[in-house]
């Protein structure tokens, strides 16, 4: 299955795409894309749309996958996470491809171990997973492979379940 993980943020946008049976995961690409504060939003939201649609056509995937909304503190940075969210479901959407949504304790309880792992645990567990030489240096392409791997993680672990019964 290959699938590809996205972690919103209005100026910089994470993807990562990784082919797994549920159990070994394998990089296929990691990326972010980036988008200047000082452009009206509408504009970043042009450019993250097509940034995605380009990876998705790129790399095919199965699944996809996005964090869940999260609580933040300050309104408005919610509210254009949100944008970003919609502008991604969409691109998933018109591509039909299956999606999943995890809530970010839930990537790192199926990445790290512990729902409350800082960044830097994440990225580390992401390079251990990947079998990588080094860090993903992007903190925003890692969250997205963590998302990836917690996706197709689940969907190995509810095939072989399902196997079961």
């Amino acid at each position: 299955m290959r699938v590809i993980g996205i972690d919103c943020g209005s100026e910089r946008t994470g993807f990562g795409v990784i082919e797994s049976d549920g159990r070994t995961h394998r990089l296929i690409a990691a990326d972010v894309i980036v988008t200047s504060p000082r452009q009206p939003l509408q504009t970043r939201l042009k450019a993250i749309a097509a940034g995605l649609r380009t990876a998705i056509a790129m790399h095919q995937p199965d699944a996809a996958a996005v964090e869940g909304v999260f609580h933040a503190v300050n309104t408005q940075t919610a509210i254009k996470l949100a944008h970003v969210r919609g502008v991604a479901l969409l691109a998933i959407a018109e591509a039909d491809i299956a999606m999943g949504e995890y809530s970010p304790m839930e990537v790192k309880m199926s990445v790290v171990g512990y729902g409350r792992a800082e960044k830097e645990q994440v990225q580390l567990m992401v390079q251990t997973i990947l079998r990588l030489p080094a860090v993903i240096r992007s903190q925003d392409a890692s969250d997205a492979l963590a998302v990836a791997i917690c996706h197709a993680t689940r969907a190995g672990f509810e095939s072989r379940l399902g196997a079961a019964r």
